[in-house]
C-alpha cells in the first residue's frame, strides 16, 4: 500500500468537500482541483494546485476539457511496482496522484426538471469525472478512491491514523466506485434512448444479495437482493431480530402480509398469511383481538403461516401465539417483554420488524420476471373508483365500513377471488370465508368461501345461528360477474350484501337477479386482479 501524498479533488456536489479538504491539508497532501472546487477550497483558505499547472494546459472548451490529460491518468494508471511504468512517469515527468476524490455532474436531477431540454442534459453528462473514477478504481491497490461523500470521514480517519488505506477499504472503494459510473451510464442511457432512438430500457438496480436456506422447493438454491432506494415498509426493508435463515418463500409470504396490513393504517389489524393468501384478516379494539379475529378466519390454514402487525406486539398478543406454530412474526416493533417471550417460544421463529406502517414514500411500480422479460406495471394503490349502489334495495350505510375491509380483503386475495367479511363486533371485522386462485369464481365462492364461513360459524355461534349471521356478512370479490350464476348461489346461501367492480357486458342481467332476489349490490368501479 502506498502511502496519500498527493490528492485530485473535483466534485459537482460540494457536501463536506472543505471539511475534507482541510482534513488532508493537515495531513500535508497536497491538492490539485479543477474550476469550482478549486475556487470553493481557496476561499475557505485551503491551498490548491490547479489542474491547469498538473498537466501544463488551461482547462478549455467552457470546462469540457480540463482532465483529459495524460498527465492526470498516467499518475492515477501507473503500476507503482512496474519497472516500465515507473520508467515511463520519469521520463514524461507525470507526478503520481495517490487519491481522487470526485463525484458527478448531476444528470439525474437535471432530467428530473419538467423544463429540462435535450441540450441542458447532454452539457450535464460528465466525461472527465467518470474517466478519472475508472482510471483510479483500476488501479486501486496503489490510488484510493472516493465517490460519496458519505465516505470521507473514513478516508480521514484511516489517514490520520497510518497515513494510508487499509486493503480492505480500498476493496470497498473501488468497487462503490464502479457501482457509481454503472449506474450513472444507465440513467444516460434510459434517457437518451427515449429520447433520441425512442425505445424504452429498463435498468433495475438490487444490491447486498442474500443467499438464502432454499428456493420455492428444496432443491433449488435462491438469492435475496434489496432494492436500496424503497422507504416504506417491505420485506426488503425488515430487520430480522431472531430466528432461522429466511428462504425465498418467507419473503415471497411476508411480502403478501405486509402488503394487505398496509390497507389498515394505523389501526389495530392482523393478517394471517399463507401461500401469499391472507386466510386471516381481522381489525380489533387491541391487537390480540385482532389476532384472535384473524386466526378464526381459517385456523387449520393459519398452521405455519406468516402473522403480520400493523402496530407493535405486546406481551399479551405474543402470549396467544404460545402454542401457535408459526413461521414469521412481522411487525413495526415489539415491546421488551413481548420480544423475550416469543425468542423463547421458539428458536426457529423469524421475529421481523419493519418501520411504522403509514412511514416511508411508497413505490410507483411493480416488476415481475417471466423467462425472457420482465413485466413493468404500476403499483395497485386504491381502493375504488366510485360507491355506486346498483341495485334497487340501497346498500345500508351500516355496512359500509365493513364492505370496505372486505373490498380491503379482497385486492391482496389471489384470483378468482371472493371474501367473505363480518363485523364480529361494533366496527371491528374480520374475514370469516375466503376462495382464492381458482379458475372460476363459482368455485372460489360455492366450494371454498361458503364452506369455510359455515365452519367458522359454526364454531363461534353455533350451528343454529349460522343463517342469521350469513344474512350479515358482506362478499365481496375482486373481479365484475359476466353471469347471473354467482349471485344466485350468494342468495342461495342468505348472503345479502355484495360488492363488486362493476363492468360486465351483462351488467344489467346481473342487477336485474339481485333485484329479484333481494340482493344489495354495490359497483366500485375498480377491479383489483392478483395474480
Amino acid at each position: 500500500m502506498a502511502r496519500i501524498r498527493r490528492a485530485l479533488v473535483s466534485v459537482s456536489d460540494k457536501t463536506g468537500i472543505v471539511e475534507f479538504a482541510r482534513g488532508l491539508n493537515r495531513l500535508g497532501v497536497e491538492i490539485v482541483s479543477t474550476g469550482g472546487t478549486a475556487k470553493v477550497l481557496q476561499e475557505a483558505g485551503i491551498p490548491v494546485r490547479p489542474i491547469s499547472e498538473l498537466t501544463g494546459f488551461p482547462e478549455m472548451m467552457d470546462g469540457r476539457v480540463k482532465t483529459l490529460h495524460p498527465k492526470v491518468h498516467g499518475g492515477l494508471l501507473a503500476l507503482r511496482d512496474n519497472p516500465q511504468h515507473m520508467k515511463d512517469v520519469e521520463e514524461n515527468a507525470i507526478e503520481l496522484i495517490d487519491l481522487v476524490v470526485v463525484n458527478l455532474y448531476p444528470f439525474e436531477a437535471t432530467i428530473a426538471k419538467s423544463d429540462c431540454t435535450l441540450e441542458e442534459a447532454i452539457e450535464n453528462i460528465d466525461i472527465g469525472g467518470p474517466t478519472m473514477l475508472r482510471s483510479a478504481a483500476k488501479n486501486y491497490r496503489y490510488v484510493g478512491v472516493v465517490v460519496d461523500p458519505a465516505d470521507y470521514s473514513l478516508v480521514l480517519r484511516e489517514l490520520e491514523t497510518s497515513g494510508e488505506l487499509s486493503a480492505q477499504t480500498r476493496d470497498i472503494l473501488c468497487a462503490k466506485t464502479f457501482r457509481a459510473t454503472a449506474d450513472y451510464d444507465a440513467a444516460i442511457d434510459r434517457y437518451l434512448s427515449g429520447k433520441l432512438a425512442e425505445e424504452k430500457i429498463l435498468r433495475l438496480k438490487y444490491t447486498k444479495g442474500e443467499v438464502l436456506r432454499y428456493g420455492e422447493n428444496w432443491h433449488q438454491r435462491a438469492t435475496f437482493y434489496r432494492n436500496e432506494g424503497v422507504t416504506e415498509p417491505c420485506a426488503g426493508n425488515v430487520e430480522q431480530l431472531h430466528g432461522k435463515q429466511m428462504s425465498y418463500n418467507n419473503y415471497v409470504d411476508a411480502d403478501g402480509a405486509l402488503e394487505a396490513i398496509k390497507e389498515l393504517g394505523n389501526t389495530m389489524g392482523v393478517a394471517v398469511v399463507k401461500h401469499t393468501n391472507p386466510c386471516g384478516y381481522a381489525t380489533g379494539e387491541t391487537l390480540r383481538e385482532a389476532l384472535e379475529a384473524a386466526w378464526q378466519g381459517d385456523p387449520v390454514s393459519a398452521f405455519g403461516s406468516i402473522v403480520a402487525c400493523t402496530v407493535p406486539v405486546d406481551l399479551t398478543t405474543a402470549e396467544f401465539l404460545e402454542k401457535k406454530f408459526v413461521e414469521i412474526l412481522v411487525a413495526p416493533g415489539y415491546e421488551k417483554q413481548a420480544l423475550s417471550f416469543l425468542k423463547n417460544k421458539s428458536k426457529n421463529l423469524r421475529i421481523l420488524q419493519i418501520p411504522p406502517i403509514s412511514s416511508g414514500q411508497a413505490g410507483k411500480y411493480t416488476y415481475r420476471h417471466i423467462i425472457g422479460g420482465i413485466l413493468e406495471q404500476e403499483r395497485d394503490t386504491s381502493l375504488y373508483q366510485e360507491w355506486k349502489v346498483a341495485t334497487q334495495s340501497g346498500f345500508p350505510e351500516e355496512k359500509k365500513l365493513l364492505a370496505e375491509f372486505a373490498w380491503k380483503a379482497v385486492k391482496h386475495t389471489k384470483s378468482n377471488a371472493i371474501v367473505l367479511a363480518r363485523e364480529y363486533k361494533p366496527r371491528q371485522f374480520q374475514v370469516i370465508g375466503m376462495g382464492a386462485g381458482q379458475p372460476n369464481r363459482i368455485d372460489s365462492l360455492q366450494k371454498l368461501a361458503i364452506t369455510k364461513a359455515h365452519e367458522n360459524l359454526k364454531e363461534i355461534c353455533g350451528e343454529k345461528n349460522i343463517e342469521r349471521e350469513m344474512s350479515e356478512l358482506v362478499m365481496a370479490s375482486d373481479a365484475f360477474f359476466p353471469f347471473e350464476d354467482i349471485i344466485l348461489v350468494a342468495a342461495e346461501n342468505g348472503i345479502r350484501y355484495i360488492v363488486q367492480p362493476g363492468g360486465s357486458l351483462r351488467d344489467d342481467q346481473g342487477i336485474a337477479t339481485a333485484n329479484r332476489v333481494g340482493i344489495s349490490m354495490v359497483f366500485t368501479g375498480m377491479r383489483h386482479f392478483l395474480h
